[in-house]
């Protein structure tokens, strides 16, 4: 499997991220062990989870992908082959957010904890935090990364103008720079991630991982009327991408699908990973089957053709 680097960092990752969300949401410890090891099974290293996964279930206090996370990479004895991306920011309690230096530090020593290991590989900053100073939050990453217990920063669901200032603060004051950006992209979310992040991305070799690179399930085609809303949890947010542009895009990757014979899923990951700038998209699983389906998207090769194809029938213009 080919391994493309991520930002400037030393970090060689897959070219697709297996998203952690579901983990203890959806998807029980079992099956996400099962998900894990197909997913690594293939040749892939990258994985991403966020403190904050899942307290918006019932009865969880976050941290729950986390742990299951770090049981599995006990269980099989294989951090040094991974590539291990987690979040801070997010409120996990009302006096448990933010990036504060003093937060971070707690907070990184819980995900530690959780994750079963000395070191996250990519730490990043899940929401930007208004009242904290970013000098303060990148020296906080500073002191982590020469404590060895990150290894590369990341920023997620920032504006072009704040991650811009914070690339800026990084350079000018000698600190850890964001290597990398998680935004909502997608075949169907294009125009604000392509409006003023992805020049600026692309300008400062900031890697980009989008996540909802499936638009919540919309892309694998399964959704197409209403009807079909009730088909998982995520059905209700449908609504929302089932409208002419929406039908267009389907219809686009009912067309490449059927020339490529590969899902509608695979196609749209493709089309992510090969748009420039973008490192590796994140994607989840709750099954093994949708596991290897994911997996498949690696080995899709688009020609210009198909790409001007899903390009025009997506275009956010």
């Amino acid at each position: 499997m080919e391994k493309r680097r991520l930002g400037r960092s030393d970090l060689m990752v897959s070219p697709l991220c297996l998203g952690g969300n579901v983990f203890g949401w959806t998807t029980d410890e079992a099956m996400s062990f099962k998900v894990l090891d197909a997913y690594v099974d293939a040749g892939l290293n990258f994985i991403d989870t966020a403190d904050v996964y899942s307290t918006w279930v019932p009865g969880h206090v976050g941290g729950e992908s986390e742990t299951i996370i770090g049981k599995w990479m006990k269980a099989r004895g294989n951090r040094d082959k991974l590539v291990v991306a987690s979040k801070v920011g997010s409120e996990m309690a009302p006096d448990r957010k933010g990036l504060s230096k003093s937060y971070i530090r707690s907070a990184v020593e819980a995900s530690l904890q959780r994750l079963q290991t000395d070191h996250i590989d990519l730490y990043q900053s899940h929401r930007d935090d208004l009242d904290t100073p970013q000098q303060e939050t990148l020296e906080a990453y500073d002191e982590l990364i020469r404590a060895g217990k990150v290894r590369a920063i990341g920023a997620s669901n920032f504006t072009a103008a704040r991650l811009k200032e914070a690339l800026e603060i990084s350079a000018e004051r000698g600190l850890p720079r964001y290597e990398s950006l998680q935004p909502k992209y997608n075949l169907s979310d294009r125009a604000e991630y392509e409006a003023e992040l992805e020049p600026l991305c692309r300008k400062e070799e900031v890697g980009v991982i989008p996540y909802y690179g499936l638009a919540s399930g919309f892309l694998t085609g399964k959704y197409r009327s209403e009807a079909d809303f009730g088909k998982s949890v995520r059905g209700g947010r449908m609504a929302a991408y089932l409208d002419d542009r929406g039908r267009r895009i389907l219809a686009a990757l009912d067309e490449v699908s059927a020339r490529k014979n590969a899902t509608p899923a695979r196609i749209a990951l493709a089309w992510l990973m090969a748009r420039p700038g973008i490192t590796a998209p994140i994607a989840s699983a709750t099954s093994v089957e949708q596991v290897r389906d994911l997996v498949q998207a690696t080995q899709v090769r688009l020609d210009a053709g198909d790409i001007a194809e899903l390009d025009r029938a997506s275009s956010p213009a």
